[in-house]
């Protein structure tokens, strides 16, 4: 590794940062993390921090984890690469299939697509459900139904049924058909709902609407995260997402759950579909698959999906879509061992107590600082904190103030991150009580220099 002069020097002048604007990377230079440890990140002025952020609500197991690190390292020796494509195979990806379709048994999941990523297996879901319905003799179901605030990805068709315009509007115009309803988000919505059951009932009853105006023939899916994840960590009434799965069903709609966040325990529940009782159709992951030591997603489909591919032979049955490094040999590895981990370490239970001492305590900031308008989570790891400049009328936070927030914290001991004026949270599913409480004070510290 160069030497820390030569970093800093070369610091964003020729790397371009997903999420921003190249010219801020160059005024404003982004931190540069050069070790970590548990649930601690330190960065190249050797200042170590908490990090509520799980580096991308990814490192569910922390940063020490050697068991997926070995596994990691030994596969490189046996079989660095080798290509999935129809034809060949490699014994890692054989038992990571096992070990994920056994994960998510009680899910109906029952086959599994490795991907590279979230936003791949997000793209492996739109692609296979128009499939589907093209091989059940019904090609007009096309389109897609998504939540406004929802985040699916930044490929074309993750934009597209992207519920936020910061991924839509410097790129469209995206794929046509997609079409969206209001989030579940108590306090802002179009309906002026505050009581979750009753906004979520009105949700259901815009669905069916749309439903009709589309024409039921012509749909294909319904897309939605358990809890919306970079939206602002919203979490619907338990009511939701059974609402709306009874809607798909009568109207033969797949429902596709987007479990890149909330899967492998970050929700409380070993998956966010589970935590609310539903059994999707599909399912998209990610991230906590591998706890982020290497970039693996998979998308799965229940027997339903997988028996319309499995019962003809004809070419027209052909799934003809990949990624190079689907079900890459490293990869599955990396995987077996990240499951076996997050199992054996019960990783749901503790971020179950760990996510409810987050969300009481950023309850209490609440109640002692006026730029908190509200504050989302309760289940789980995934905690939201909306700051506005002005309470009663739920005026938006101003950015400067959310990055001198953003750094106050930073620099008490924790990191971070900012989703327009909310500060997200989901720190690694193994943190202590203290570093919870560590959180909680530099969060403090952070709204006190607002």
């Amino acid at each position: 590794m160069k030497d820390d002069n030569f970093l800093k020097e070369n610091n964003a002048r020729h790397l371009w940062h997903p999420m921003g604007a190249p010219s801020d990377s160059q005024t404003h230079a982004p931190k540069i993390i050069k070790t970590a440890a548990g649930v601690t990140i330190t960065d190249i002025e050797n200042h170590s921090v908490v990090d509520a952020v799980g580096g991308l609500w990814c490192v569910n197991l922390g940063y020490s984890n050697d068991i997926i690190k070995d596994a990691i390292a030994k596969q490189l020796y046996d079989l660095p690469y080798y290509s999935a494509f129809a034809g060949t195979s490699n014994p890692m990806a054989i038992e990571a299939s096992y070990a994920v379709r056994e994960f998510f048994a009680k899910d109906g999941m029952a086959r599994v697509f490795f991907t590279s990523g979230g936003s791949d297996s997000v793209e492996t879901a739109l692609r296979i459900a128009r499939q589907y319905h093209k091989l059940r003799s019904e090609p007009e179901r096309t389109k897609f139904i998504s939540l406004k605030k929802g985040y699916h990805g930044t490929h074309f068709g993750g934009a597209s049924v992207n519920g936020n315009i910061r991924f839509r509007t410097n790129y469209e115009p995206l794929m046509p058909g997609c079409f969206h309803l209001p989030s579940p988000y108590p306090y802002r919505n179009p309906f002026n709902e505050t009581d979750p059951l009753k906004l979520a009932q009105n949700i259901a009853a815009a669905f069916e609407d749309e439903i009709a105006f589309q024409g039921p023939s012509t749909i294909a899916a319904f897309i939605m995260e358990p809890i919306q994840g970079a939206g602002g960590v919203i979490v619907p009434d338990a009511s939701f997402m059974s609402l709306m799965r009874d809607i798909c069903n009568r109207h033969g709609i797949l429902m596709i759950s987007d479990e890149v966040i909330t899967g492998f325990g970050r929700t409380g529940e070993w998956s966010g579909a589970r935590l609310w009782g539903v059994r999707p159709d599909i399912m998209t992951l990610a991230k906590g698959i591998t706890s982020g030591y290497f970039p693996v997603g998979a998308a799965m489909f229940s027997d339903m999906v997988a028996e319309v591919f499995e019962s003809d032979n004809s070419e027209a049955h052909g799934i003809f879509h990949g990624y190079t490094y689907s079900a890459h040999p490293v990869g599955a590895a990396a995987v077996v061992a990240t499951l076996s981990e997050t199992l054996r370490l019960d990783a749901r239970s503790n971020a179950e107590a760990r996510g409810t001492q987050l969300y009481q305590g950023a309850l209490e900031l609440a109640k002692k600082y006026d730029i908190i308008g509200d504050v989302r989570g309760g289940h789980g790891l995934m905690t939201g904190i909306e700051l506005v400049a002005n309470k009663a009328a739920k005026t938006p936070m101003d950015g400067a103030t959310m990055q001198r927030v953003h750094q106050a914290a930073y620099e008490a001991g924790t990191m971070v991150r900012l989703g327009g004026n909310n500060i997200l949270m989901s720190p690694p599913l193994t943190i202590s009580e203290t570093e919870v409480n560590t959180i909680l004070s530099a969060l403090s510290t952070g709204f006190a220099a607002a």
